[in-house]
């Protein structure tokens, strides 16, 4: 997307220029609240927690958006929702935004969530996997995702273990109960910031392998998706709630028991305890490691490399594009 456009657009709405996390200024809509239709990646969990707390502080309504999350009826379903023009974002998964595009959805990442693998490798007792030659002779658990089998491959690979030495069963989405029932001794699949801290806080000991340190590229784990056609009439909006999210999660990092509050605002079937926890253990994965790198960075180069690892374990049939991403639209960029 060219500067022009993306200035053609802003001008559409009526501005204000305020401070920007870098070294330019951001545009930034202003009036009657513009409401914005975000459809989250599954139920209201931790990795939503500066989505919630900037809805709660009115960090979106300052910014002139009155955003509504929606939970959708399942995780398959984000992208699908928003290419029928049902939202306009929704947030997925790198590799699930890669195929979506594989298969002619013209979708665009505009901004990382959270920017690491949550996926990892666990397992549990006294007599864990703490390294990846112990697969050998095991089972594993997954969910059933062809690149988790291709995660599992690679890890396997990496580390001189044979596949046929490895059974791999899909459990679905029932990961822990597979591993306390003793069905697996290990899953790929299970998030280390949700179910990890959760297993460590029931005193299950869990040890985790997290899937960048074991040979799978890194990868950003949530990412924020808008239809590419949208890019060019609602560039503002999409700077503008970018913008917000970004406030929402310092405040976040400042106080993560105000983000908690209205987390369970929207859930109150959350555990308070094992919340506020998860959230504490994703702070770091929120942001950039790169510094001077702007709130939902997104690495070119890393987006590349994951993509081509896509290709080359037949998961897409195109080979990489950088057009699957833009960071036109963060806190201080594309001006």
């Amino acid at each position: 997307m060219t500067r022009r456009i993306l200035l053609a657009a802003a001008a559409c709405l009526a501005v204000v220029t305020l401070s920007a996390c870098g070294t330019k200024q951001d545009r930034i809509a202003t009036g009657s609240p513009t409401s914005l239709n975000l459809v989250l990646d599954y139920l209201p969990n931790p990795d939503h927690a500066g989505i919630y707390e900037a809805i709660s502080d009115g960090a979106f309504r300052r910014s002139g958006l009155d955003v509504k999350p929606i939970v959708p009826p399942d995780p398959s379903s984000p992208l699908k929702l928003l290419a029928a023009g049902r939202a306009d974002v929704a947030i997925s998964y790198e590799p699930e935004l890669l195929l979506a595009r594989d298969h002619g959805l013209p979708l665009v990442a505009i901004g990382a969530l959270v920017q690491k693998p949550l996926t990892s490798i666990m397992s549990l007792g006294n007599k864990p996997i703490t390294r990846v030659s112990q697969l050998a002779g095991k089972t594993v658990g997954t969910a059933g995702i062809p690149y988790q089998s291709a995660y599992l491959k690679t890890i396997l690979a990496k580390a001189h273990v044979p596949s046929s030495r490895v059974k791999e069963v899909d459990v679905g989405f029932n990961l822990v109960p597979a591993m306390l029932s003793h069905r697996v001794d290990a899953t790929l699949g299970a998030f280390w910031n949700v179910e990890g801290v959760q297993l460590q806080r029931a005193h299950r000991k869990p040890h985790i392998l997290r899937l960048d340190q074991v040979g799978v590229p890194t990868y950003n784990e949530l990412v924020i998706v808008a239809r590419a056609q949208d890019l060019h009439t609602k560039g503002a909006m999409f700077r503008s709630f970018l913008h917000a999210l970004a406030q929402g999660h310092e405040a976040l990092r400042r106080n993560p028991s105000q983000g908690v509050d209205a987390l369970l605002s929207a859930d109150k079937n959350l555990d308070r305890g094992d919340t506020l926890a998860s959230v504490k253990a994703t702070l770091p994965a929120f942001f950039p490691s790169a510094p001077g790198k702007p709130f939902g960075y997104m690495d070119p180069q890393q987006w590349a490399a994951y993509s081509k690892w896509m290709f080359d374990n037949h998961l897409v049939k195109q080979p990489p594009t950088p057009r699957a991403l833009t960071n036109e639209f963060l806190p201080g960029q594309g001006i």
